[in-house]
């Protein structure tokens, strides 16, 4: 076969036409495939998440429910300014786009303030330590109260006239009173010098004289 046939042969309508069938063969499959996992997924379908913060619980169940959404509490919070049971927060955020059935998860607000066990902080830290263990926990503190001790050293801890004890469980909404030392101690009974008795020897030895007495007949 010549080479000047050979290229004639190349270059007809019935190559070209067979090459360009199947590069449209290739585009179509790809394309068909792009399509096709759009449609499963629901590609760019979704729906435009509410905002349920400030909402009560139920009220934002029913919303999330009526578009096809479900409502989960996956945590709980507490701030006295807002409605108890109502959304404090929510995951996603408003205006996300979902697919129908996401899980929207929720923290609600607790009808009462938490309560905190009080750390090991009596007769075992300084002011400054306890402090800021206190103040970590969320406990507001008020002035201290200044008692006889190791200047700077906690005493105690008062809530409302009451004494506390490390592990009580009390409302972060109590403020707390820490009793400092003050630097100063008792010196009540520091002088007082105690004597020993001196020892008392007794002579064993002495013996009182009697005068025999004769009785007359």
């Amino acid at each position: 076969m010549e080479s000047k046939e050979f290229f004639g042969k190349f270059l007809s309508k019935y190559l070209w036409g067979n090459l360009l069938a199947m590069a449209l063969t290739v585009v179509l499959i790809c394309v068909g495939v792009k399509y096709g996992l759009d449609i499963y997924t629901h590609h760019g379908e979704g729906v435009p998440v509410p905002n349920l913060t400030g909402m009560d619980f139920n009220r934002a169940a029913d919303l999330l429910e009526r578009n096809g959404l479900r409502i989960v509490v996956s945590d709980s919070g507490y701030n006295k300014r807002m409605p108890a049971e109502c959304v404090l927060a929510q995951s996603p955020g408003e205006g996300t786009n979902v697919k129908q059935g996401h899980t929207i998860y929720v923290t609600v607000n607790s009808p009462s303030s938490p309560t905190v066990a009080i750390p090991d902080i009596i007769d075992n830290s300084s002011v400054r330590e306890a402090t800021a263990k206190l103040t970590a926990l969320g406990f507001k503190l008020l002035e201290p109260q200044i008692v006889i001790g190791e200047r700077d050293w906690v005493y105690g801890i008062v809530s409302r006239g009451r004494r506390l004890n490390a592990g009580d469980r009390i409302s972060i909404e109590q403020p707390l009173t820490l009793l400092i030392g003050s630097g100063e101690y008792d010196s009540v009974g520091s002088d007082i010098e105690v004597t020993e008795p001196e020892d008392v020897h007794f002579d064993t030895q002495e013996t009182d004289d009697f005068e025999e007495v004769t009785m007359p007949e």
